[in-house]
């Protein structure tokens, strides 16, 4: 059921942060060995909590009800997913084989994608929530020769057999589906080795182990593959920089981070939402789900914590235990990250991790240097500092270019303070896409046996080796004056107390183009009358003309919604502005 008044929660053990220590992944090949790792240490510890319901995304939480959840321990977890991994293999599912990963968020997930692991199969992880046409093209583009998930899936694989045909070997989660077997009815005494069928499968850290796929935010999504190494790298990399220790409870509101958590020893808590729009999260779910289990962290993008935030101080709540909260996807603006810190631990604090699907981690900065230093100047239209860098990563600013360049002999580095293109090297780099491998000419730099990658954003290095991000390339705008960057410009009328976000986009041709400032006003600022209307837009015309970054823009439009990313409610897909601003400009 749904609701209940009891505590769930103490049907299992509680994590006890700092009780053990962190331990290194050196020795690990395969990323699915570190929940073995874990196992290990910390057997009878919550793994994994999500709602009991079958339709978490219709739950609110109210109050004096507790939403029930459904509970694992990392040796349960461990048990579980070592079980699934020798049926997979039993029923042919070989190293090296693509399988598509089809499951929403919760148990079920973290299990098949370790299981998978585990088999050295190459899992393809494909995020619902960028539409049915993209997954779709997504999945065709990968080419996977079996699907493992839910009855859903498979019902969508059957009607788009022509694209997903090469789907032999199909295993359903959640029921009996036609032609599939399934991974829900597992038990002990049917694979008492399963132990030994998964520890031996030739896998070294250089095995391809995923394919994930970028948000598309600016063209079509790509499938980066993601080797044992960078999983491994990315683990150790996110724990050692932020000081987690096993024990620590983590909510969250992006299933992907449940991974790394299961490979840290900390538990995962997946609250009641609809993965696929943070933004439109419950806040009382999230809230319900950090005080039953004590959580100490939370991952959630800017939109999901600027809708929890706002709920938190229009309702005086606190989440006093809450240290950390991880927000990423697209720059956090700095009042988001002022209202978050407010509602957290007096002591806690904002991190704002910075990288992209190929590269991740980059860089950090944290809540705390942005309210003190950074945020005035990125008002005044200096860019989003994202940090300093992680140990591990290389970096350089480039002279922007749009051609590919093959070798680090090709570059041109640019002075401290001027604005180029990132490039990036390091453990957690991916080395290539593999759907639309036309990209890996744009982006992959090569040197020697390694590789750099092109971010795609621009910014400059300040005299502490900062990186400021200054929007993504492909959204400059080049006009017969010079090139505008969007980020900077559009923080000159993001500080307008009624503007929620802003889009700068250009209009004609490029290197003549137009600038063009889109705004999204707050729904509580949206103008009731044509009159309201122009003198908003009035309003932000002097703003921009009153700035030396923004002074050339004599075009300002209103929308209500700004188009986002899916993923992460987050980045705007400034590409599809660029036709509705010629049009209403006529």
């Amino acid at each position: 059921m749904p609701f209940s008044n009891s505590n769930h929660v103490n049907s299992k053990k509680k994590p006890d942060s700092g009780s053990i220590k962190p331990w290194r992944l050196d020795h690990i090949q395969n990323i699915g060995h570190a929940l073995t790792e874990t196992a290990k240490r910390l057997p009878d510890q919550i793994a994994v909590a999500c709602p009991s319901s079958p339709r978490p995304t219709k739950l609110r939480a109210q109050p004096g009800q507790k939403l029930a959840y459904d509970q694992i321990t990392f040796a349960e977890l461990e048990d579980r997913s070592n079980r699934i991994a020798a049926k997979l293999r039993e029923a042919g599912i070989v190293p090296g084989m693509r399988t598509a990963l089809m499951v929403p968020p919760g148990i079920d997930f973290v299990a098949h994608v370790f299981a998978l692991y585990k088999t050295n199969a190459v899992t393809i992880l494909i995020d619902p929530g960028m539409g049915r046409k993209n997954m779709i093209g997504c999945l065709a583009a990968a080419k996977p020769a079996a699907m493992v998930g839910i009855r859903k899936a498979h019902l969508a694989r059957l009607v788009f057999r022509k694209k997903l045909g090469a789907c032999k070997i199909n295993f359903s989660t959640d029921g009996w589906f036609p032609g599939c077997q399934r991974t829900d009815q597992l038990q002990t005494s049917q694979l008492p080795d399963a132990q030994q069928i998964v520890a031996g499968n030739g896998c070294d850290r250089e095995s391809p182990a995923a394919i994930i796929f970028t948000t598309g935010s600016t063209g079509p999504p790509k499938g980066v593959l993601y080797r044992h190494r960078n999983f491994i790298e990315q683990a150790q990399q996110i724990r050692d920089y932020f000081s987690l220790q096993p024990g620590a409870v983590d909510v969250s509101g992006f299933p992907l981070f449940a991974l790394f958590n299961t490979a840290m020893g900390s538990t995962t808590v997946f609250p009641a939402m609809d993965a696929t729009k943070p933004a439109e999260i419950y806040p009382p779910n999230l809230i319900d789900a950090a005080e039953q289990f004590s959580a100490t962290q939370s991952f959630g993008s800017p939109a999901l914590w600027n809708t929890v935030s706002n709920y938190c101080v229009a309702n005086h709540v606190k989440l006093p235990k809450i240290k950390s909260v991880f927000t990423a996807g697209a720059p956090a603006p700095p009042d988001v990250l002022r209202r978050v810190k407010s509602v957290i631990a007096d002591d806690g604090d904002v991190y704002t991790p910075y990288g992209a699907t190929e590269a991740l981690p980059v860089a950090c900065n944290a809540a705390s240097v942005v309210i003190s230093e950074t945020a005035a100047k990125t008002n005044d239209g200096q860019g989003t500092c994202v940090g300093h860098k992680f140990s591990e990563i290389q970096w350089q600013v480039i002279e922007i270019s749009d051609e590919p360049i093959e070798t680090i002999d090709q570059i041109i580095p640019v002075a401290a303070g001027e604005i180029g293109e990132l490039i990036v090297s390091g453990p957690v780099v991916t080395d290539q896409y593999v759907t639309r491998i036309e990209a890996n000419a744009d982006h992959k730099v090569r040197d020697g046996d390694s590789f750099w990658h092109r971010m795609g954003d621009v910014g400059y290095l300040d005299d502490q080796d900062r990186f400021w991000f200054c929007g993504r390339k492909g959204h400059r705008v080049r006009t017969a004056e010079g090139t505008m960057f969007t980020i900077p410009c559009e923080a000159i009328s993001n500080v307008n107390p009624k503007i929620y976000r802003s889009a700068l986009v250009g209009t004609g041709t490029t290197g003549s183009e137009k600038p063009v400032m889109i705004i999204e006003p707050l729904p509580n600022a949206w103008p009731t009358t044509p009159a309201d209307s122009q003198a908003l837009i009035e309003e932000i015309k002097q703003q921009l003309a009153d700035h030396p970054k923004t002074s050339s823009i004599k075009d300002v439009l209103l929308r209500q919604k700004l188009p986002v990313d899916i993923r992460h409610n987050s980045k705007i897909f400034r590409e599809q502005l660029k036709p509705w601003a010629e049009q209403q400009l006529g």
